[in-house]
Parts: structure tokens; C-alpha cells; sequence
């Protein structure tokens, strides 16, 4: 009966409704669909992205370039939060990267290539014998600080929900990602190095590839690097 009742749980969850992410809320203040954020390919399907190799897994953009998405000034240290069309129906780790801008570019012009993106932010389920519980599931909108050591200029802000309810083989992982365009107020003068995306996930990587609900996992590693420190 337990298989059976594990089984009926991962199907409820696959035929939830997908999402995207299209809106900022930044400086007290949420801002309009793609008004601060990259329109992105899932903009009328909200469905994923499946392969972990495809530029797709960067910003997940409909077309080259930001397509008018303007930049938001905020300060380093600040919270800036994405907001889902719908909600986050699915289980699944909460991630969010930023990159700095190369000289020369800008948030609108840059296309997020290179090793450049490092994380912020990155959580997993609470785990217990009953099974996992994922604290981004059902949310509307999720958010981050930005870290206050950063050093000023333009950066771009991806959010990235990995949806694990079908993950139980390679390419079941579905990623719902956006990238929003900020500039960094401040005195900070860090810098951190990065990944490249694609690049920095396998689709095999234990946090990608895993079945969530039996049995019961006693352990969860996200995929990708460590969260940066100031």
C-alpha cells in the first residue's frame, strides 16, 4: 500500500499546473510583467526546462537580448523577490544566482556567458521519515538579500526552481528560471568568481536526478556551488 500511495502522490503532484516567474518586487514595490525581467520562453505555456545543457537553463529567454526589460537600482544588502504567475505547485529546491556585468556591457546587454555566475541563495526540503517537505512549495512570490558586500554595478538576478516531482530519471527534473536586470548601490567591493550556465550541472547530479518520495531520501545536496559568503 505505501508504493501504491507514493505513486498516486507523484501523479497528483505532475498534473499541478507549471508557472514562471515574470515580476520583480523591489525597493517596497511589485513591478509589472517583464517591466525589470527578461521575457522568457514559458511566458504563454509556463512550461520547464528539461535539458541541463541547453543555453536555455541560463535565462531561459525568448529571443537574444532583454526585449525592452529595463534595469532596477537597488542597494547591496536590499531584498528582491520574484513573483510567480500562479504559484510554485511543484516540490523542489529554491536557488537563486546572480552575475556581474563584464565592463563594457550592461544588464540589458549582457547575455549571462562565461563563468560568471555565483549563488546566493539555495534551499533544500526539510527532511524527516515521513518524507520531504519543501518550504518554497505553494509560495506566490520568493525573495533574497542581496549580499551587502557586493560591489556596485550591473549585475543579473536569476531565480531557479528545480521541480523534482519527476526527477526519478535523467531529464525528469523540470527548471523554472528567470533572470531580472538590477544595477548595485553601495560601498561593497566584493567580487566572487563563478559557473557557467549551462555548464555547471550534469543531469545526473545527485540534487537533479532523485526520487523524492520512495524511498524516503535522508539527504539532499542542491546541485551547482556553494552559496557565496561576504
Amino acid at each position: 500500500m505505501k508504493v501504491v500511495a507514493v505513486v498516486l502522490l507523484a501523479l497528483a503532484s505532475a498534473v499541478h499546473g507549471h508557472y514562471k516567474f515574470p515580476r520583480l518586487i523591489a525597493n517596497g514595490a511589485t513591478t509589472q510583467d517583464w517591466q525589470y525581467v527578461r521575457k522568457t520562453t514559458n511566458y504563454q505555456s509556463n512550461g520547464p526546462v528539461t535539458d541541463v545543457s541547453s543555453t536555455q537553463l541560463r535565462c531561459y529567454q525568448l529571443a537574444a537580448g532583454s526585449e525592452g526589460a529595463q534595469t532596477m537600482s537597488v542597494a547591496a544588502g536590499a531584498t528582491v523577490g520574484f513573483v510567480a504567475d500562479a504559484s510554485i505547485s511543484h516540490p523542489g529546491t529554491l536557488q537563486f544566482y546572480m552575475a556581474k556585468v563584464p565592463a563594457g556591457q550592461t544588464a540589458a546587454s549582457f547575455d549571462g556567458s562565461g563563468a560568471v555566475w555565483f549563488k546566493i541563495f539555495s534551499q533544500g526540503p526539510n527532511i524527516s521519515p515521513a518524507g520531504l517537505t519543501w518550504p518554497s512549495q505553494g509560495l506566490r512570490d520568493v525573495a533574497v538579500q542581496i549580499p551587502q558586500c557586493l560591489a556596485p554595478g550591473d549585475y543579473l538576478i536569476r531565480i531557479e526552481h528545480i521541480a523534482l516531482h519527476s526527477a526519478g530519471s535523467a531529464g525528469g527534473a523540470q527548471f523554472y528560471i528567470a533572470c531580472g536586470q538590477l544595477t548595485v548601490t553601495g560601498s561593497g567591493t566584493k567580487t566572487f568568481s563563478g559557473v557557467s550556465i549551462p555548464g555547471a550541472y550534469k543531469a545526473t547530479d545527485p540534487g537533479i536526478m532523485i526520487n523524492i518520495y520512495y524511498p524516503v531520501p535522508t539527504s539532499y545536496t542542491a546541485p551547482g556551488p556553494a552559496v557565496v559568503k561576504c
